[in-house]
């Protein structure tokens, strides 16, 4: 129930005052991304368990480069298969009972980890936390553009996608501490416990901004300043979304470029470990340094679209070259295999990291600038299921380069060069992002 100061008659005042539009009047919107970032850290510790614990699990239980390929490649199945559905299913039931939905099946996976043994069983637990982990960001996203103003979108889910980083520094220093005292299964389960203690918060707090009892007039007036009027609007029919190129220039841009931070995800400890001969012990240092990294760029990356549209500049110009310094910041990843310091090869993969981020940070907020609230979920599902599909013919290359070749510079030199294509490809579908309305 609305307190007595956030009356209809003083939202719609507010509403109409152009001083109170220009203010923001609370922070209740930073709360809602503060639990947002909360939900993508845990949502990347449960994904990057497998990565850290991967030497460990391929001693303990023998597995082949093969096997471990196959048992991420089922991931990105499930993550593909989960965006298609989820997209839709949110967009119409809603960020609140979606992400509940989502986190509680994600956890639950995570903690079934521990039950099993074989390389098919670590495939069907992947599967299952891959179709819950998928929501995460069509909810999150979704969420940014219904509490959030277009010029601070970016920076918002800049801020929840940093979580991604510091669940990924998190994973390292968690991880083996608690495998290495209490073993590998207890890593599993500890971490799957995470998801519901979130869960609590979130049910208990979230409310949209217009019915949320602690929404000032002046800051929902703040919110809606310039937003689209499409709230009420109905969803853009599924098949009518992939007859705009817009959509398309999304689904290009992540099936290139995601499975480079699934790389790193997955492969990275096992690059320390073969290439510099790091162990569960000793690879966390560098771990951290990279996703520290990577969480400027994250946070930059959509401050930096941001500060250009404040300055001036159009939707357009702001996003658009914010990803092309991004693009430009990953191609020196080239060399990280080639480099004999693990100083300097913390140094690159870090920056590409960072860049990754930055870059996602702006592509998801491409999303909130030419689509309708009402179809966000829907478009991010898209997206996101091109990303997991690209990343199941990563793994799967990955893996077959590994057990062939033994170097990882193959790997290095198609992920240096993704992102200027990926750029390319969206220019020339989207040669000017358009409001939401008239996007087609």
């Amino acid at each position: 129930m609305r307190s007595p100061s956030t009356s209809s008659s003083d939202v719609s005042a507010a509403s109409t005052d152009p001083a109170a539009r220009a203010r923001p009047g609370g922070n209740v919107r930073w709360v809602i991304c503060a639990l947002l970032f909360f939900a993508t850290t845990i949502n990347y510790i449960d994904r990057q368990v497998i990565g850290i614990l991967k030497p460990t699990l391929q001693a303990d239980l023998g597995w082949s480069e093969v096997d471990y390929g196959m048992i991420v490649f089922w991931f990105q199945a499930a993550y593909a298969i989960g965006l298609l559905a989820c997209g839709p299913i949110i967009d119409r039931v809603g960020s609140k009972l979606g992400y509940a939905a989502a986190i509680t099946v994600w956890s639950l996976a995570a903690m079934v980890h521990a039950l099993v043994r074989s390389p098919g069983g670590f495939a069907m637990a992947r599967f299952a936390l891959g179709l819950g982990e998928a929501a995460n960001f069509p909810a999150a996203i979704k969420s940014v553009a219904e509490w959030f103003p277009k010029k601070e979108r970016a920076l918002a889910a800049g801020i929840l996608n940093a979580g991604a980083n510091v669940g990924a520094i998190a994973t390292p220093i968690v991880v083996p501490m608690i495998a290495l005292n209490y073993g590998w299964r207890a890593a599993f389960l500890i971490t799957g416990l995470l998801g519901f203690v979130w869960l609590a918060a979130w049910l208990a707090f979230y409310r949209a901004p217009a019915s949320h009892p602690r929404v000032s007039p002046q800051e929902l007036a703040y919110i809606t300043a310039d937003q689209d009027n499409d709230a009420g609007a109905a969803p853009i029919a599924w098949t009518q979304l992939f007859r705009r190129r817009a959509t398309w220039a999304f689904v290009v841009a992540k099936f290139l470029t995601d499975p480079v931070w699934y790389l790193f995800l997955f492969w990275l400890p096992d690059f320390f470990a073969k290439r510099h001969g790091l162990d569960l012990k000793t690879f966390g240092p560098p771990l951290i340094a990279v996703y520290l990294l990577a969480d400027v760029g994250s946070i930059g990356g959509g401050w930096l679209s941001s500060a250009l549209i404040k300055r001036g500049f159009s939707v357009n110009a702001g996003r658009k070259l914010a990803l092309l310094a991004s693009a430009v910041l990953v191609t020196p990843i080239v060399f990280a295999s080639s480099v004999s310091s693990l100083s300097a090869a913390v140094a690159i993969i870090g920056l590409a990291a960072a860049a990754h981020q930055g870059w996602s940070s702006n592509l998801y907020t491409m999303v909130s600038d030419t689509f309708p609230r009402t179809s966000i979920a829907s478009v991010m599902g898209i997206g996101g299921a091109a990303g997991a599909v690209g990343g199941m013919i990563m793994a799967r290359y990955v893996g077959q380069v590994l057990e062939t070749v033994g170097s990882y510079v193959p790997v290095f030199l198609w992920a240096g060069s993704a992102y200027l294509v990926a750029l390319l490809l969206v220019h020339l579908l989207v040669p000017r992002l358009e409001t939401s309305a008239t996007t087609g």
